[in-house]
């Protein structure tokens, strides 16, 4: 019985905590866009670039995060949709961040990828989200052995891109 006290004053100290906390909670996401959006079109971006599959990229991976995050009814077709994100690749560059001491070779390349991405409501025309010069970077490794040689920057695009669609639709959402 003499154990059990000291866990009776400790037990109603926590619960007396628990009643007298400040009351903090995760706040609702709530949405920015207006009530009328139910449907966004996203259709292939737009790319200035020599790098030819980024922009289909990037509109996939947009695609595939809006409707795993949100409850918009995604789809291509602007004219099918309450609003329309569009999106161009102004601007890539890749250039090497780590050399191979014996062979004088990239190891390491850094890709970087500028883009415009508006949403506008395509009833009133109204622009519900901007960003003229929004930029994301990644980073993969190349193998310095001709033999041996896996060209990782598909994958590095890959992850790029989906690195880029968090982004756009965590803005959109938090209106940021």
């Amino acid at each position: 019985m003499k154990g059990r006290r000291p866990l009776l004053p400790v037990a109603s100290c926590a619960f007396l905590l628990t009643l007298a906390s400040c009351g903090y909670h995760v706040a609702e996401t709530t949405d920015v866009l207006p009530k009328n959006v139910k449907t966004i079109a996203i259709p292939t971006f737009g790319n200035i670039t020599t790098r030819y599959k980024i922009s289909d990229l990037l509109a996939a991976a947009i695609t595939r995060e809006f409707i795993s995050r949100t409850r918009y009814q995604i789809v291509s077709d602007p004219d099918q949709a309450d609003a329309v994100l569009t999106g161009s690749v102004v601007n890539f560059v890749s250039y090497p961040t780590v050399f191979d001491s014996k062979t004088g070779r990239a190891a390491g390349i850094q890709a970087i990828v500028t883009m415009q991405v508006t949403l506008r409501d395509r009833a009133t025309n109204a622009v519900l989200f901007d960003r003229p010069h929004m930029e994301s970077r990644q980073n993969y490794e190349i193998s310095v052995d001709p033999r041996a040689y896996f060209d990782e920057s598909e994958v590095g695009m890959d992850r790029l891109s989906r690195d880029v669609a968090r982004s756009v639709v965590s803005a959109v959402l938090e209106n940021f």
